[in-house]
């Protein structure tokens, strides 16, 4: 149920919504909820990740470069890599790390 409290998070939200699905010695799975125009400044990861949007639009940047990831896409997000992201509408996405 984890997927649809974020859901319903959603619609009172003024940060990022957060929860950990799934989580293992060798992989973590993060349910992410963004209200429209809300995102995660610049960062890194220091873990392979893979991002998956599920619901919604979401404009990652990565230095100079922009991408728009739609629902049912992925992204490949490298290491170490300084990189930010922004919803577009109302999205759900799961990180994939391991």
């Amino acid at each position: 149920m984890i997927v649809k409290e974020v859901k319903w998070a959603l619609k009172d939200a003024t940060a990022p919504i957060v929860k950990v699905l799934q989580k293992s010695e060798h992989v973590k799975v993060i349910v992410l909820g963004f209200k429209k125009g809300l995102g995660l400044k610049e960062h890194k990861t220091n873990v392979a990740t893979k991002l998956v949007v599920i619901e919604g639009s979401i404009n990652y940047t990565e230095g100079s470069a922009s991408v728009i990831i739609d629902s049912f896409e992925d992204m490949d997000i490298p290491v170490n890599a300084p990189h930010a992201v922004e919803a577009l509408e109302d999205s759900i996405c799961f990180l994939i790390q391991g």
